[in-house]
């Protein structure tokens, strides 16, 4: 019997560590269904950017989320090109220290980048 847990222990352990190994590419059910997906290198340019052009959160009296339909009095910006293919035909908000990637036409955010 303990050989057996030991065994089993043992196994899943080493599934963890090959499906670690292997993920290299995040891929985000957001809002309707949308799948977005951000190369690592793209995640970091993100994320430069918002620090490099200091760019300012937004505060709105709702905490804007995934899912959520961004106030029509924030303004949304225009993702810049070299943060990947998958993500410019999104509009962009900073707010709460994440960049939230909005569908222009709903105004829905459908992807998170914490």
């Amino acid at each position: 019997m303990k050989k057996l847990f030991i065994l089993a222990a043992a196994a899943s352990l080493l599934a963890t560590m090959a499906n670690a190994q292997t993920t290299t590419v995040e891929t985000t059910t957001g809002a309707a269904g949308a799948t977005i997906r951000i190369e690592p290198e793209y995640r970091t340019k993100i994320k430069s950017y918002v620090t490099e052009h200091k760019i300012r959160p937004v505060e709105t009296r709702e905490r804007i989320v995934v899912g959520a339909t961004v106030p029509t009095d924030v303004e949304l910006a225009p993702v810049p090109s070299d943060w990947g293919p998958s993500v410019t035909k999104y509009r962009y908000v900073y707010s709460n220290d994440r960049v939230m990637l909005v569908d222009p036409s709903t105004r829905t955010v459908v992807h998170e980048i914490d």
